[in-house]
């Protein structure tokens, strides 16, 4: 079954109706909280409530015979031992239990009174893995605390134990859009960014069916482990739907889930459903991915990840430029680093790092922003960073999204696809597919935040097909999908120079401009005047040669016996010159025209041309007296121009879309003045 079917096969998968209906009843609950909680603060209370519930549905069958195993433990049984054990008495490889006494619905027929020291007995008696989920992240005894406070404790209490979660009421799948339809309405009634916290699923499945389009032969067979990463995971519903995609492919496949998250309630929120799909909840780490790497050393065979837009990494910035600096290319940003303002590139090459060096090797899917494609000049960070992945043929393809995906954002967003194994036929080439088009999005009949598109099923087959079948404007795709070499997003930034002309005069007014100039502001009082009666003594004569005017500067200074240094011999010339295109050309001290800064230009050269064919056939002509400075010189391969990298989607599929006939225009605007017209008329009357 190859990708194309998959994406088919898995349908439109939108929230089901149970889904739906448990949210609008959660946020019922949340309501309760108005007044005592501001709106911001709901999800710190819901969130862990719901997480709570289910690990309760899970747990309650295998109460009893958790309690009976702990009775027969040793004294002296050391942790990891007693975890083991535990764990085994809960059953279905789930990797939490609770020894209170306790469940909710017990709790229920306790005195209300004793609920808050009772929730937190419950809360402190799960494993250790749990219990820093509420404790640390959730910070969940200080939201309980205050439920008791405002005494709403025990009705907030007895609403979720109407809740049921267990597994075989609600999936794995549906607990995660049930999580990301709570976080959304939280995140919208405190002005947050809800696309912080999760991606759409039809996002997802896009990036998880493009990632192992065409890897049918390697996951086929007993025996396959893959390892799955997503370095700012989230609530892990990348993580989930890549391992449902590989299972649903080869059941008999063993998926590894590695990722880590900054939010502390996000993080509690995948751990805690790692910890109950049987995963091991340590390869989800808390913290900082880019200044705090949990997973060094590691590699994995597929990465995916939606990182922060647009968010800047000033506060955490010296440790990743001590690392870029001491480590280079032995650490993660030897290549560069991208705007202070924006460090999806930093993601980017993090997951670089983690490429596996087998014969496997690994494939990355990133959904990025338009700023990585092309923002930074020539030997500027983000444009080394592109450099580096083209030239080490690590990019595989790049797809443009339609707008209006996001819950918070309606803007550009591109998937890029990476490999340090591409196939031959796709070997120093890279893949651009546009399915931003009508093509490929349906409106949503009702909007969630800026989401106002979904990718559907079809369109997702289509764009994976697209992609798998290396489509290069074949079968009237000529639209949609292009090839390139490489080296086509490549340039050589040339500096272009243009002769320095001036003409000079000791003219008042030009005399008076030497107050601008520092160096000669610097001398004493008498000096200044003395040496601007010599320069009044030089006259009005006009020149347009500059060694003659600095002849009769030199004569007039000297008949007087002053002496100036070259700084203030500059400031003079400068004070008493303008440009003049008719002027004679400046030479320099070594007998070479002078450039003028002010003409400079800089021409981007292709990196598969000559630059002095392109200067002759696109400079030369119109500015003759144009060179190229052969001083300006790449750092990396010191030959001339720096060389630049960037990717502008625009260029490559702009369609031209002709002005409307005037005719069409004219006989508009009549219309227009006519209605106009006569609704000044029904109002004159």
């Amino acid at each position: 079954m190859n990708a194309q079917t998959r994406a088919k096969k898995a349908g439109r998968q939108v929230p089901s109706s149970q889904v739906q209906n448990l949210s609008a009843f959660v946020w019922s609950i949340a309501e309760i909280l108005r007044g005592d909680f501001k709106q911001s603060e709901y999800g710190k209370v819901v969130l862990p409530f719901v997480v709570m519930r289910r690990l309760d549905c899970i747990l309650e069958s295998s109460k009893n015979a958790v309690l009976e195993a702990v009775k027969d433990l040793p004294k002296d049984v050391d942790d990891a031992t007693r975890d083991m054990i535990l764990f085994g008495a809960v059953g279905d490889n789930v990797r939490v239990y609770n020894l209170s006494r306790f469940t909710l619905d017990k709790l229920r027929n306790q005195e209300p009174a004793q609920l808050h020291k009772n929730l937190v007995d419950y809360i402190t008696k799960f494993s250790g893995n749990v219990r820093d989920i509420f404790l640390d992240k959730f910070l969940f005894t200080d939201q309980l605390k205050r439920l008791r406070d405002g005494g709403t404790l025990w009705q907030v209490f007895e609403r979720f134990c109407e809740i049921d979660l267990h597994p075989d009421r609600v999936s794995n799948v549906e607990m995660g859009y049930l999580f990301e339809e709570l976080i959304r309405r939280f995140s919208e009634v405190s002005n947050e960014t809800a696309g912080e916290h999760f991606t759409p699923r039809e996002v997802i499945r896009l990036i998880v069916d493009l990632l192992i389009a065409n890897d049918d032969t390697k996951l086929s067979g007993r025996g396959i482990i893959r390892q799955i990463y997503d370095p700012a995971c989230g609530t892990g519903g990348m993580l989930a739907l890549a391992e449902e995609a590989l299972k649903e492919f080869n059941p008999s496949i063993r998926v590894e889930l590695f990722g880590q998250e900054l939010n502390g309630e996000s993080f509690g929120i995948c751990k805690s459903d790692m910890l109950v799909t049987g995963h091991d909840p340590d390869q989800i780490a808390f913290g900082n991915t880019l200044t705090q790497d949990a997973h060094r050393g590691k590699k994995f065979h597929y990465m995916l990840s939606n990182p922060p837009y647009g968010v800047d990494w000033k506060k955490y910035q010296e440790p990743i430029k001590e690392e870029a600096a001491s480590m280079g290319y032995e650490g993660r940003f030897g290549a560069g680093l991208p705007a202070i303002s924006d460090g999806q590139l930093l993601f980017l090459q993090h997951m670089i790092s983690k490429m596996r060096d087998d014969e496997a090797g690994s494939r990355i899917g990133i959904v990025m922003n338009g700023s990585p494609l092309f923002t930074g000049g020539a030997a500027s960070g983000p444009s080394e960073i592109r450099r580096w992945m083209l030239e080490n043929d690590w990019v595989e393809a790049i797809i443009a999204l339609p707008t209006d995906l996001f819950y918070n954002t309606g803007i550009h967003t591109y998937v890029w696809l990476l490999t340090n194994r591409k196939p031959k036929e796709r070997a120093e080439r890279v893949q651009l597919i546009d399915a931003s088009g009508e093509r490929f999005w349906t409106s949503m009949r009702k909007s969630l935040g800026s989401k106002r598109r979904e990718i559907l099923a079809d369109a997702r087959e289509d764009i994976v097909r697209i992609y798998a079948d290396f489509v290069n404007g074949e079968s009237g795709e000529s639209d949609v999908s292009k090839i390139f070499d490489a080296a086509d997003f490549g340039y050589r930034e040339v500096r272009v120079e243009r002769p320095l002309r001036l003409n000079f005069q000791a003219t008042e007014q030009r005399i008076s401009k030497l107050a601008e100039q520092k160096a000669f502001m610097r001398l004493e009082k008498e000096v200044r005047e003395t040496i601007e009666a010599l320069l009044q003594s030089i006259g009005t004569q006009f020149f347009t040669n500059r060694d003659k005017f600095d002849q009769a500067l030199t004569k007039v200074l000297k008949s007087k016996g002053v002496n100036v240094a070259a700084p203030v011999r500059k400031a003079i010339l400068s004070a008493l010159s303008e440009r003049d295109e008719d002027a004679e050309i400046c030479i320099d001290r070594h007998g070479n025209p002078a450039a003028d800064t002010e003409l400079r230009d800089h021409e981007r050269v292709p990196l598969n041309q000559d630059w002095r064919e392109y200067m002759a056939r696109e400079v030369s002509p119109f500015v003759p007296d144009a060179w190229v400075d052969e001083s300006h010189c790449d750092t990396r391969d010191g030959d001339i121009g720096r060389v630049g990298y960037e990717i502008n989607f625009s260029r490559y599929f702009y369609k031209y879309v002709p002005p409307r006939p005037l005719d069409e225009i004219d006989a508009e605007l009549r219309n227009l003045e006519s209605e106009i017209a006569s609704l000044l008329k029904e109002v004159a009357v």
